[in-house]
């Protein structure tokens, strides 16, 4: 008899012992069953009631203990008995090599069976077999009210002593069962099957734990095993029948800890997503910031993940699980848009969030690293060309840009030499003075290629500190340049030039419109800009004679203010090229770039000559279209790519020039800093440090990095476009011009909308708008 004392306050027996019952021992009723625990190893007992039910005597009266040994003798001659004709049921070996009875005969299904059912992936339900459908399935009554049809592999487990169950008192026995799980008592019988090296099936773990095979009592030690992942594993199955064997020690403990650390893992994405209702529900004021999810390393992992997942970008499937995990804990779809809204809803992203900038992984920000090293660069470094530079500072400096330009590259300067000819000077910032080719703050500002502008702000090539302090020419200040120095033909041809290390001081730092309206003042005292107008009208007569084609057309500035708002201010600006001020800066400029590209040519000098062959482009074709905008946008569309050659200079044909050099941006574009690079070493009487296939190379990568910054400036100036006109009334209409037709009713246009004042707003269409517009044309 294999009954032994657990704890000395509980008895406990194996599968193959005599039922406790036969020694007046049950269960109390499952669901009132008292359990104490043991201090030394945290386990839950059963403890039994033994209750006096021997035939012959009244309830609650005591026996003597020789009756009670005649009455255990006899259970055991009845047990040993009942074993005999259990030992001739079918016998096979495991695959351990025991002996083991045969448990797996199923029952026949029939009407009124009471069985567990797997519906679909997450449902499994009980129902009632109602009658047969088809050859093999059955219908079933379930839990829910629905009677549907199932397949005997969908069968999970079939309650043994059942039958015409009653469908109405499925939910009640369920909540039963429900009731009266208790996984601790898995353990208990762990241990004793894992000492005795024995396998149970339901019915036989319901007789250890609960003293009885009862239907219930036996579906409850079915939904233990079955949900269990600990103690027990699954040895066979075969049909709805399945036979479970103990786990060893060491994986029960691994499965443990693992347990525990998924319960931590759990327990603390709920609070995280207590920290997101929380955020959510706050007015948008008082949302927490998004410097505060970034503190603790957990949230900051979740954070990210959602962030990750919100723009396609999960560096792996475990980052892209804890962002499913987040959202359909939220009661969310596992999109990539409701992952944005989120992170909108709590703050983290702005309503107006540039989710390329996220998705092309743009760099913004400077490292500590690069911060670190330029700071070191502006208070540590010395000018090398200190004593080869020419002072320049008796020059009227005009510095010409934008308004909101934080960076300024150039400036420019004009003398009349005493033969009437105009001598310009273009002057452009001189980034070299700080920093060397290849040094961390180079090869940082190699990765990014280019400065990012956008309507909701600048992104720097260089640290702000070393950009604005160090390199970008100021008002009234001694400025570190090279000048290029140019005099003019008659005809607007270049008679001769220099390129030389300079000292300037910039004496005006102008907007175009306030440039422009000096040209219109035509001021005595600035008769130096209006040298540089005239310079440049000569210009561009010259070059329309060598074949330039003249595409200046109106371009759209869009500055928002205060981006973070739900509901910025969104400002319009109009940059027409046609303008005096931007003509006299563009022709500079192009000029510059021309007299580099022969100093390059004349000295052997590796340089990136830019290039666009001729295209043969015939303008009378295009002379039955409106001067400016229309025409030229038809023009652009037909002209071919440009091209790039690091040893000699080609020809730009669309410029009319013979050779050209990108060389006035060099704190804005890295390969104006590579031409610098090569210029600067020239001037030192050094060797160029790149030669031409190193300098074809390095402008690949920035090249690729400059079409992504591009992409990006016109996909944010479309959004802002488009976010300025769904402001506007519905019924608001637009004068616009058509600058060509898509495809059926759609159209790519210029929107005009007259102001309060003698101007004009421009929304350039061409480039960030198409619209569907009626066959009237009524805007």
């Amino acid at each position: 008899m294999a009954v032994r004392a657990v704890h000395r306050g509980s008895l406990f027996r194996s599968a193959v012992s005599p039922p406790l019952l036969t020694f007046c021992c049950r269960f109390r009723h499952l669901s009132s069953l008292p359990f104490r625990r043991s201090s030394k190893v945290g386990l839950r007992f059963p403890i039994f009631c033994c209750v006096n039910q021997f035939p012959g005597y009244g309830d609650g009266c005591p026996r003597s203990a020789h009756s009670l040994v005649d009455c255990v003798t006899e259970e055991l001659a009845a047990w040993r008995s009942r074993r005999t004709v259990r030992a001739n049921v079918k016998m096979r070996l495991t695959s351990s090599g025991e002996l083991l009875e045969d448990k797996l005969v199923n029952q026949e299904l029939k009407k009124g069976l009471l069985l567990e059912f797997k519906r679909d992936s997450d449902r499994i339900l009980l129902g009632v077999a109602e009658r047969p459908d088809g050859k093999k399935n059955w219908m079933v009554y379930d839990q829910n009210g629905v009677t549907s049809s199932i397949k005997p592999q969908q069968i999970r487990y079939i309650i043994p002593g059942v039958e015409n169950f009653d469908h109405k008192e499925i939910l009640k026995f369920l909540q039963k069962a429900q009731e009266n799980l208790d996984p601790t008592l898995l353990e208990i019988a762990w241990v004793e099957l894992l000492e005795n090296n024995a396998s149970v099936t339901a019915e036989e773990l319901a007789e250890m734990i609960f003293g009885s095979a009862e239907p219930l009592e036996s579906y409850c030690a079915h939904l233990l095993l079955s949900k269990d992942e600990i103690y027990f594993t699954v040895m066979e199955t075969k049909g709805s029948r399945s036979i479970y064997g103990p786990r060893p020690t060491g994986q029960v403990e691994e499965l443990l800890r693992k347990k525990m650390a998924e319960e931590a893992a759990e327990n603390e994405l709920q609070d995280f997503i207590q920290l997101l209702l929380s955020a959510k529900a706050k007015p948008a004021c008082a949302k927490p910031p998004k410097s505060s999810w970034l503190v603790d390393e957990k949230i900051r992992y979740k954070i990210e993940s959602l962030e990750a997942y919100a723009i396609d970008a999960c560096k792996s499937d475990e980052q892209k699980k804890t962002a499913g995990m987040i959202l359909k804990a939220m009661g969310l779809t596992k999109t990539a848009s409701s992952a944005l809204n989120l992170l909108i809803n709590i703050g983290y992203f702005p309503v107006h969030v540039n989710l390329d900038l996220l998705k092309l992984n743009i760099l913004t920000d400077h490292s500590e690293e690069i911060i670190a090293a330029a700071g070191s660069l502006l208070s540590e470094s010395s000018d090398p060309d200190e004593m080869n530079r020419k002072d320049l500072t008796h020059l009227k400096v005009y510095a010409i840009d934008v308004d909101e330009a934080d960076e300024l590259d150039d400036a420019l300067s004009a003398t009349r030499l005493q033969d009437g000819r105009i001598r310009v000077w273009i002057h452009v910032a001189d980034p070299t003075r700080y920093v060397e080719p290849g040094s961390i703050v180079d090869r940082d500002a190699m990765r990014r290629g280019t400065s990012i502008f956008l309507p909701t702000g600048t992104y720097p090539m260089f640290p702000e500190k070393l950009a604005m302090e160090g390199m970008s020419l100021k008002q009234g200040e001694l400025c570190n340049a090279v000048s290029v120095s140019v005099v003019l033909h008659s005809d607007g041809s270049i008679a001769e030039y220099s390129v030389q290390n300079s000292i300037i001081r910039p004496t005006y730092m102008l907007t175009y419109e306030s440039a422009t309206e000096l040209l219109h003042l035509n001021l005595e005292e600035e008769a130096e800009l209006k040298m540089l107008s005239e310079a440049a009208a000569l210009r561009l007569r010259w070059r329309r004679q060598q074949g330039a084609i003249d595409t200046s057309t109106l371009e759209t500035r869009i500055k928002v203010i205060n981006p973070e708002d739900p509901e910025p201010s969104i400002n319009l600006y109009v940059e027409n090229q046609a303008d005096p001020a931007m003509r006299l800066v563009s022709e500079m400029m192009i000029l510059c770039g021309e007299v580099v590209a022969t100093f390059g040519s004349c000295n052997n000098l590796p340089l990136p000559y830019r290039g666009q062959p001729q295209s043969n482009i015939d303008v009378s074709a295009f002379s039955h279209l409106p001067e400016g905008p229309v025409r030229s946008s038809a023009i652009v569309r037909i002209m071919r790519a440009a091209e790039i050659d690091f040893r000699k200079p080609i020809r730009h044909g669309v410029l009319g020039l013979p050779g050209y050099v990108q060389f006035t941006s060099p704190i804005r574009r890295y390969l104006d800093l590579l031409a610098h690079y090569q210029v600067k070493a020239f001037l030192r009487g050094e060797s160029p440090p790149f030669s031409a296939g190193q300098l074809e190379g390095m402008a690949s990568i920035v090249n690729m990095q400059v079409r992504v910054v591009r992409r990006l400036s016109s996909s944010s100036l479309r959004y802002w476009v488009i976010e300025f006109l769904r402001r506007q009334p519905r019924e608001k209409k637009y004068r616009a011009l058509i600058l060509k037709f898509i495809k059926d009713r759609i159209a790519a246009l210029l929107l005009v909308e007259a102001r309060t004042f003698n101007g004009y707003f421009v929304i350039n269409a061409y480039k960030t708008l198409t619209i569907m517009i009626d066959l009237d044309f009524g805007f």
